[in-house]
């Protein structure tokens, strides 16, 4: 199980990387472990400046950053690719990780920054459409932005028709030419218990009900989390001075249990730091009730378009 380390989290307003509205200090042991900070909120405009910079330093200071999103949030992608600027400013040794993208399709990839195909083929070559299907211009400007600026973009994900066999009928029924798109079967660990939970309340705290396997669907998710973690190693392991900026689903990073935690294990002297883009109420409320326990994020970011709660 996770537990609490001592890094700082800081609930920022960007406004254009410029101006943020409230800061509060919580720590997550696997992204830093930074000496704790005291409560911080900013309330003026030399403050809010002052630390949204220091912010984005402890970005710009980390191996992998990762940008936990809402897949619908035109906010989220908008804060994504501020960020994504605002890093490649700091260190043009850049890369950007893609939940979205999975992994069988990482050549279109390539050969879209290289300007061998357009827009239009990678959308076709990726099946973008029909593995992922949330709106292409959410997402658009970010690859328009590594394209020009010949940024590698990684292919983390999992093959959704291996996903869908596993939530159906498990790890075990998988043929070895499904394996060869995920990590070893022995390093897909879904013993975080705390994850579990997590994982539980999403659906309601009932772990199955009707045909639905709640210890397959886990599988599947862990799966998820195991292969994207696997490909930013992998990546890592060759690029060490190239930062890996993660696009992923808050689900898959938020209090480290997914992503993070099985980077961390595969390379245990990475640095992360994990952000929860333009989070709700609720989540801001959580994120400070458990400051001293299990945190949510190190940072809470609040993109131009929005202002903390």
């Amino acid at each position: 199980m996770l537990k609490a380390g001592s890094s700082n989290v800081s609930i920022f307003n960007s406004r254009s990387l410029l101006t943020a509205l409230l800061g509060v200090g919580l720590s997550l042991s696997i992204a830093c472990g930074k000496t704790t900070q005291a409560l911080v909120v900013v309330n003026s405009e030399s403050q809010e400046q002052a630390a949204t910079q220091t912010s984005l330093s402890e970005m710009a200071e980390a191996d992998v950053l990762y940008l936990g999103e809402r897949h619908d949030s035109e906010a989220d992608h908008q804060s994504q690719l501020e960020l994504i600027k605002a890093m490649h400013q700091e260190n043009p040794k850049l890369a950007i990780g893609l939940e979205m993208i999975q992994r069988p399709f990482q050549k279109p990839l390539d050969d879209y920054i290289a300007g061998k195909i357009d827009e239009a083929k990678l959308i076709e070559l990726t099946e973008y459409e029909q593995r992922w299907g949330f709106p292409w211009e959410l997402y658009a400007p970010i690859f328009r932005y590594a394209r020009e600026h010949k940024l590698p973009i990684l292919a983390l994900n999992t093959p959704r028709e291996v996903s869908k066999k596993i939530a159906r009928e498990g790890l075990e029924s998988l043929s070895e030419d499904e394996l060869k798109y995920i990590p070893e079967i022995a390093e897909i660990d879904t013993s975080n218990e705390a994850y579990r939970a997590y994982v539980t309340g999403a659906f309601g705290g009932h772990g199955a009900h009707g045909n639905f396997n709640f210890d397959n669907f886990f599988a599947a998710q862990v799966t998820w989390d195991e292969t994207m973690a696997e490909a930013i190693a992998n990546f890592k392991e060759k690029e060490p001075e190239t930062q890996v900026v993660v696009l992923a689903g808050q689900g898959h990073v938020i209090y480290g249990f997914g992503i993070p935690s099985r980077v961390k294990r595969r390379l245990p002297e990475v640095q992360q730091k994990l952000v929860i883009l333009n989070p709700s109420e609720g989540v801001k409320k959580q994120a400070i009730a458990t400051q001293d326990r299990l945190p949510i994020a190190d940072i809470l970011w609040y993109g131009p378009s929005k202002s903390a709660p």
